[in-house]
């Protein structure tokens, strides 16, 4: 025990200091900001079941229509082609889920399939990436030529899905320095019922769970140079967490852009990102990616009925805009028990363990990139989402060996932590990390590795009250 607290001491002296520093950088933001308001004007004081689906508190009344027309397209379900509604078919030919609500349940967090159905479940919140060795025209991930970039095993009538996903767990033991010991489950992904062919050796997994959409709008609105500091300071610092600047294509732009969202930082606006999943994850095509996601074998997809009577694409400009809209507005709920003795100590034991330098307290909002496809109420806001918005080297038990643009096989975007204590509520499990392989936030340090090892070791070295602090301190974010 005296060895781990002494080697934990060594590697957080320093960061005591550079956690200090970013907290006092949130209160010089503006003088004396009120970190209650996660969102500033914009934070909702909201728990239970709904906390995460409200609209930004000062959205104008306007703004507040579009915000639910936006609502009703995310969550109601898309149709098969042809059917009688125009306005919601085009469904498939693959899918993963039948509308952005599917994974995304109550704008909430989804989650692997339930240990206790013996993992018979087909998951919904949780998709496979695939590709192959190599890039596309864009540098990013080079598709596989049969499956695509993206595993879906759900299919509209007369279509085969591509085959189902199976999730094998494997148990990782250890023990904190008091002698508690703890089990992680590792998951290792594989296939069946492949209706294409069988998959190559050189297919390259990565899984993605779908995070809650609270707060996106104000994450596209930091400024750039916001982030860039982020990378100049964390090299500047001589200490083992480098996060770099994921630069990706943006297709709403034409260019190339800061990475922003996904767990690798791997797109850039809330555009591209809505447009994307609309045709990866239901098959909806739209203006900025008009074919369906079939490969030229897979001749079924190919000649399955398509929406908007066969024109694409299947949603028009003015209702993805409204979708893409929707998901700028939804705001982050207010903190909880901010003031509470124990949440205070562990906001001292989070900065202690250095977790502060790549989960950045606050920025200041600008305005987005797209600024029809947002609202004014979101700019000029003080925020505290807990993020650098960069990727890390979280070391190999977290690799998924899979590249996306710039970042590398081991390297994972800062996910901010607003809301996770609401997660329970929201969604009803605690499912944490791009997988949901951590079951709670002290699972989910427990993985850290890489440039994070020193932090992880820092929080093995705590008494259990500390930890038991540290969770409390998170879980009011």
């Amino acid at each position: 025990m005296l060895q781990i607290r002494t080697l934990a001491l060594a590697a957080t002296l320093g960061a005591l200091a550079a956690g200090a520093a970013w907290f006092a950088s949130a209160a010089n933001a503006t003088g004396a900001p009120d970190d209650e308001k996660t969102g500033g004007e914009t934070t909702v004081y909201a728990t239970g079941r709904n906390a995460f689906s409200f609209p930004a508190a000062n959205l104008p009344d306007d703004e507040r229509t579009r915000f639910v027309i936006g609502n009703s397209f995310f969550k109601r379900n898309w149709v098969q082609a042809p059917a009688s509604t125009k306005a919601r078919d085009g469904l498939g030919p693959h899918f993963i889920a039948r509308s952005c609500g599917g994974c995304h349940v109550q704008d909430g967090r989804g989650e692997p399939p339930d240990f206790k159905s013996g993992l018979s479940d087909q998951p919904v919140g949780l998709l496979l990436r695939l590709s192959i060795p190599g890039t596309d025209p864009h540098g990013g991930p080079n598709p596989h030529p049969v499956y695509g970039d993206q595993f879906a095993n759900f299919a509209v009538q007369n279509v085969k899905p591509e085959g189902g996903i199976t999730i094998r767990y494997e148990q990782v033991r250890g023990r904190f320095a008091d002698g508690t010991p703890y089990t992680l489950h590792k998951p290792t992904y594989g296939f069946t019922n492949l209706a294409y062919g069988p998959m190559p050796a050189n297919i390259m997994v990565s899984p993605r769970l779908a995070p809650q959409v609270i707060g996106v709008g104000l994450l596209e609105a930091i400024p750039d140079e916001e982030i860039l500091r982020n990378a100049r300071d964390q090299a500047a610092s001589g200490g083992p967490i480098r996060g770099i600047v994921n630069r990706v294509w943006d297709a709403p732009s034409g260019e190339m852009r800061i990475g922003r969202f996904g767990w690798k930082a791997n797109v850039a606006t809330l555009a591209h990102q809505t447009a994307s999943a609309f045709s990866g994850d239901i098959g909806i095509t739209s203006r900025l990616f008009p074919n369906e996601s079939c490969t030229p074998t897979q001749k079924d997809c190919l000649a399955a009925p398509r929406g908007a009577k066969g024109k694409a694409p299947e949603i028009d400009d003015k209702t993805l805009d409204e979708v893409i809209f929707y998901q700028a507005t939804v705001a982050p709920p207010a903190r909880r028990n901010k003031n509470d003795v124990t949440v205070l100590q562990g906001q001292k034991l989070f900065a202690q363990a250095q977790c502060a330098t790549c989960h950045r307290p606050s920025y200041v909002t600008k305005e987005g990139p797209f600024p029809r496809l947002t609202s004014k109420a979101l700019n000029g806001q003080t925020i505290f989402p807990y993020t650098d918005m960069l990727v890390h080297d979280m070391g190999p038990e977290l690799a998924d060996g899979r590249p996306d643009f710039l970042a590398n096989g081991q390297q994972w975007r800062t996910p901010p932590l607003w809301g996770v204590g609401l997660i329970k509520d929201v969604n009803g499990h605690t499912r944490l990390l791009h997988d949901g392989r951590a079951n709670g936030v002290l699972e989910a340090v427990l993985w850290h590795g890489g440039e994070a090892a020193a932090s992880r070791e820092a929080v093995l070295g705590f008494t259990a009250a500390e930890r038991a602090a540290l969770v409390r301190f998170v879980e009011s974010l």
